[in-house]
């Protein structure tokens, strides 16, 4: 999609900190973490957010899963936990209109997030 910061991050065509890549998914370090990990997964096709998905993306969202796990193992903080996050539209403040799966970890996450 034209405009898509993700979609050309997907593409190679914009600089990121790549921590995973296969031929349907890419993850990155956030440039503006929140915990001491925290990685973007997108996939490369473009699906504006979990609203937009349809049965056709029951392939994607299990690897976008299955890659966030793989990352965690990479970054060693699976056996510790982590948190994954999915934000969908303005409310829930999405602000790239691009599917993506943010991992967290690497310390403690009370809940609620905002307590």
């Amino acid at each position: 999609m034209a405009d898509c910061i993700f979609c050309e991050i997907a593409a190679g065509n914009v600089p990121s900190r790549t921590v995973y890549e296969d031929d349907h998914v890419r993850a990155f370090h956030d440039l503006n973490p929140v915990a001491p990990v925290h990685v973007l997964l997108i996939p490369k096709a473009h699906v504006s957010g979990v609203s937009a998905l349809s049965d056709d993306h029951v392939d994607t969202m299990g690897r976008l899963l299955v890659a966030a796990r793989t990352v965690a193992r990479e970054l060693d903080i699976e056996d510790s936990g982590y948190r994954l996050v999915i934000n969908d539209g303005r409310d829930a403040c999405q602000t790239v209109f691009h599917l993506h799966l943010h991992l967290l970890g690497g310390r403690n996450m009370p809940w609620p997030p905002y307590a």
